[in-house]
């Protein structure tokens, strides 16, 4: 690992910090951007047993705000219920906007890292290859093999940046689309609260 490093050149340390980051943001992304740890399906069903049985106090108001982003959006709407419809939906929307912010943490980051890695692969590329040149012109020495080792030693960041780019892009784009699908989700389940709350619907449950 480190004589591939090494015969990489200096490009080939930011490269692999870029490696380091986008993998911690991976998988930090993928354990926080769980659906069950975002938008579980029993929450809503949960607020109906609680009121239901007149048990919606203080108490289960910070269980849901600790819960989940969908559990904090729904305890936003149900403390401005008595507000109005609009005052109500208003809430949730700021609370969503919030949690929406949340959820796409770090991800600017990893769509940087997808963009700037290959930059920097060519980068190393290019230097490489220049110094190759240099090396040859000073030696006097033009054998092809040594030219088709520089070149192939030159092109070791190039590939290094693809590497990390590739996947990169993949779970930026991946997390994206999922973000989209919970909040879709969160929206429908914050639209059932509110209609239900304003007499708008009838309880699903029920």
């Amino acid at each position: 690992m480190f004589e591939l490093l090494k015969a990489g050149g200096i490009v080939m340390w930011p490269l692999l910090l870029c490696s380091i980051l986008a993998s911690a943001i991976i998988l930090e992304r993928l354990w926080m951007l769980r659906h069950d740890k975002i938008a579980p399906r029993d929450q809503l069903p949960q607020i109906w047993v609680w009121m239901k049985n007149n048990q919606m106090d203080a108490s289960h108001l910070k269980q849901l705000r600790s819960g989940s982003s969908l559990g904090r959006i729904l305890a936003t709407g149900l403390i401005n219920a008595r507000h109005g419809r609009e005052i109500m939906k208003e809430a949730i929307t700021e609370a969503a906007s919030h949690e929406l912010h949340r959820m796409q943490r770090f991800l600017n980051l990893l769509g940087s890292i997808a963009s700037i890695a290959p930059l920097l692969g060519l980068l190393g590329t290019v230097l490489g290859m220049v110094d190759m040149f240099n090396s040859l012109i000073l030696t006097g020495n033009h054998s092809t093999t040594l030219l088709a080792a520089g070149i192939a030693k030159a092109l070791y960041t190039t590939v290094a940046g693809l590497v990390v780019a590739i996947p990169s892009v993949f779970f930026y784009r991946f997390f994206n689309r999922r973000i989209e699908e919970l909040l879709v989700t969160m929206e429908q389940e914050a639209i059932k609260l509110v209609d239900v709350l304003h007499g708008d619907r009838e309880n699903d449950s029920k």
